[in-house]
């Protein structure tokens, strides 16, 4: 599986996607239970991307991260290329799609 860094605040989020060109944010909270059986299938699909680093955030954690990046359900999944947003995908994920999306970002950026 995808090595996953657990974030426990904005600035750790915020360090997260400046230190890393391809940063995945993956924003759940603890009784999410769409959010806990999603969570392995993205894994499993990033590891794909060498590349890709994952960072994940509990919202229950880390309550600031809802107004940070204006959420207003979970599970979120947010890729930032060299710090700028590129994909936002929420709640009920389509995953051929993300996949879709998500290799067409990184192939660009090779």
């Amino acid at each position: 599986m995808k090595e996953m860094n657990e974030l426990k605040s904005i600035d750790q989020v915020n360090a997260f996607i400046d230190e890393h060109k391809m940063a995945f944010l993956y924003i759940s909270r603890t009784n999410c239970s769409v959010c806990h059986a999603l969570l392995p299938q993205v894994r499993e699909m990033l590891m794909q991307y060498a590349t890709l680093q994952m960072g994940y955030v509990n919202a229950d954690e880390v309550p600031d991260i809802a107004g940070h990046f204006s959420i207003f359900t979970v599970p979120v999944l947010l890729l930032f290329v060299e710090g700028k947003e590129m994909i936002r995908d929420a709640r009920f994920v389509q995953m051929d799609r993300l996949e879709s999306q998500l290799d067409k970002i990184y192939h660009l950026q090779e």
